[in-house]
Parts: structure tokens; sequence; C-alpha cells
């Protein structure tokens, strides 16, 4: 073989190897182009979306209407380091993948959430876009006034009517529980339709509450619940 023919034969590998950083690269940047794009937008429209929302009759509760132990009970089963973390926890034993703030983007700027990549626009709109510009007092009255219960069911006080017949400081705190317990899955653990389950649920909260149960690990959003039944598919 000649010399001419061993130098093309080495350039080839050489070649193949260039392209295919190249080609990496490329894909790489679009990305991060892309998920850049898309939190400026987000920032962008953040003031916006939360004032529309804040000044309708949307917000039928407002914090004041919790008394401090039901906002920690809210806290510590939705979100233990809310006030103290940057829009997402990745750490804490009990948190679970998806923060108070991630959930608000999830309801804000999402009409269809699938998991999935989805779930890297959810986390990045939640700790460059909206827990920078949303004050905390305001996620959480968003938080109590947007969540979906079920049955075109939103917030705290429309639940209360719904599921007890009562308006919702006249719940009691088992019946507060209960409300929060659907709060991981809607269908799963609904008080009209899986009663045991919700029970089950609510009780194993009453423990973390009363300091009978500590959670292990982030993933420990179930404590101890080992009942596949019972678990959000």
């Amino acid at each position: 073989m000649s010399i001419e023919k061993t130098m093309r034969s080495n350039g080839k590998p050489q070649a193949r190897k260039r392209y295919f950083l190249m080609t990496i690269i490329i894909i790489l940047g679009s990305i991060l182009i892309y998920y850049t794009v898309v939190t400026i937008h987000a920032r962008l429209n953040t003031k916006k979306i939360v004032t529309s929302i804040l000044d309708s009759d949307t917000i039928r509760l407002r914090l004041s209407d919790l008394t401090p132990r039901q906002l920690y009970i809210l806290l510590l089963v939705e979100d233990p380091e809310f006030l103290h973390h940057k829009g997402v926890d990745l750490k804490t034993p009990g948190a679970g993948l998806t923060t108070i703030t991630q959930a608000l983007v999830k309801l804000l700027y999402f009409e269809n959430f699938k998991p999935g990549i989805r779930k890297l626009k959810q986390t990045l709109i939640a700790r460059f876009a909206l827990d920078p510009i949303v004050s905390k007092e305001d996620q959480l009255l968003l938080f109590i006034n947007i969540f979906g219960f079920r049955y075109d069911t939103k917030g705290f006080s429309e639940a209360s009517q719904f599921y007890y017949g009562k308006q919702f400081t006249r719940l009691n705190e088992e019946e507060y529980i209960s409300i929060v317990a659907m709060m991981i899955g809607c269908s799963t653990y609904n008080i009209k339709h899986n009663p045991e389950a919700n029970a089950d649920r609510s009780e194993r909260i009453s423990k973390l509450i009363n300091g009978e149960y500590v959670p292990k690990k982030m993933s420990d959003i179930y404590y101890e619940d080992t009942k596949s039944a019972f678990r959000v598919k």
C-alpha cells in the first residue's frame, strides 16, 4: 500500500470522529439555546400570568384563612423546604421530585403536562423564572387556590365544599388532612371514590405530623405505604 493510500485510510476514522463530535456539539448547543429561550420567555410572561390570577375571583382563600397548623401540615407534606429552597429541592427527605413551585409551573405554563423531557422544562422555569420573580407568599396563595382536586374542583375552598359540603374555615383537622392526602394523586386517594386509600394515607400523614414517622430519603413520599393499590400509577 502506498503512503498516499495509507494516509487516506487513516484519515477516514479521524474525519468520522470529527463529524461525530461536531454533531454532538450542534445537538447540545441547540438544546441549550432552546431551553434558554424557554426560560427567558417564561420570565418575561411570569408577572403577567401571576397578576392575572391574583387579581381575579379565582382567589377565594387568603393565606390568613389557613391556621398556622394547617399551613405547617401543607408544607410538611407537599414541600418541607419550600420557604428556603429556590424552586427546586433534590435532597430533602420526603420532598419528592416536585416542589410547590414546580407544581405551579405545571399549572401555569403547560396545557397538557406529561412526565419526561417536560420535567426539565418545568424545573428550569421553576428555578429561573417563577421562584425569582414571585414571592413565596404569592406562590402559596396561588397553590391553595388553583390546585386541581378533580371534577373541575380547584383550590381548597372548592374542595371543602365539594367533598364535605362546608366552608374551608369549618373543616376539622381530620377533614383538612384528608384533602391534603389527595394532592399526591387526586384519583388514587380520592375522598369520595377511594375512601379506603385516602384514609390510609391520611393516617400516615398524621403519623408524620406527630413525629411518629420520619421520611428516610427524598423519594419517601408514601411514608412506607407498601400497598401497590394505594400508589399513584
